[in-house]
């Protein structure tokens, strides 16, 4: 029988420190894959965010850099214009691109940097202890709002997506997920068409990934994705927003 499972070069072998069903893995596992499948990896630098995926220089087998919250487009804007022929990747959570640094996303996107961002929504703070977010859903229960998100206290959440495809640097945006292995698959496409994009010079390029949070969110794996489905997908859509090809509804 011929071999099925191949771990890629640019995953290390190292034990994971994610909860059990976190869609971290997933999303790193599929962009180690595109690395070694466009062949980068010697040129490859990733940035890894302040939060869950804080260790991501462990797992990830070419070189990284860890900028401060939200500071990573910022950060990749200068990798790119010191090394523009290095594929940069920056990998960021909600809190990190839609609060603390949502100006400088949105401004590296309006300069249309020549960089790719990962961006993994959850709705939630998940590594200070389950926080509501920016992109946390309206009536969502987070330790900070224990009966529920309001519209009319807390504000409402924060297409990212949406918001940056007003912006004329942007040149890829798309959102998917990890709930299902064709869901898998479909951000697996995305994320190499983003570093795609990046490698011809188009602009800024981001793909936004609804991942579950099983802990933060009171639910098992199988609930998490299914919750991903049924009410995060609902508000966050997943689409190929804004494509050099053309957009897409």
């Amino acid at each position: 029988m011929g071999r099925v499972f191949r771990r890629p070069e640019s995953f290390r072998d190292v034990r994971t420190e994610y909860c059990p069903g976190c869609g971290h893995g997933i999303i790193q596992r599929v962009i180690a894959e595109v690395v070694d499948e466009m062949g980068i990896r010697t040129r490859t630098i990733g940035l890894s965010p302040v939060g869950c995926a804080v260790y991501l220089d462990q797992y990830f087998n070419f070189d990284m850099v860890q900028p401060a919250h939200g500071r990573t487009p910022a950060v990749a804007t200068g990798l790119k214009r010191v090394l523009p022929d290095h594929i940069i990747i920056g990998y960021e959570g909600d809190g990190g691109l839609t609060a603390i640094g949502i100006a400088e996303v949105i401004h590296a996107a309006n300069r249309g940097e020549n960089i790719t961002m990962i961006f993994v929504n959850n709705a939630v703070y998940g590594m200070t202890g389950g926080q509501m977010a920016p992109t946390t859903l309206i009536g969502q229960k987070t330790t900070t709002t224990p009966m529920g998100r309001d519209s009319k206290r807390d504000g409402y959440p924060i297409r990212l997506c949406e918001l940056l495809a007003t912006v004329d640097g942007t040149a890829y945006l798309a959102r998917t997920t990890v709930s299902s292995p064709r869901n898998v698959r479909k951000t697996k496409k995305a994320i190499r068409k983003a570093i795609e994009v990046q490698m011809e010079g188009l602009g800024f390029s981001m793909v936004e990934v609804l991942s579950p949070c099983p802990t933060n969110w009171g639910l098992t794996p199988v609930e998490a994705m299914k919750w991903i489905e049924e009410e995060m997908m609902t508000y966050f859509p997943l689409a190929e927003l804004k494509s050099p090809n053309g957009r897409k509804p």
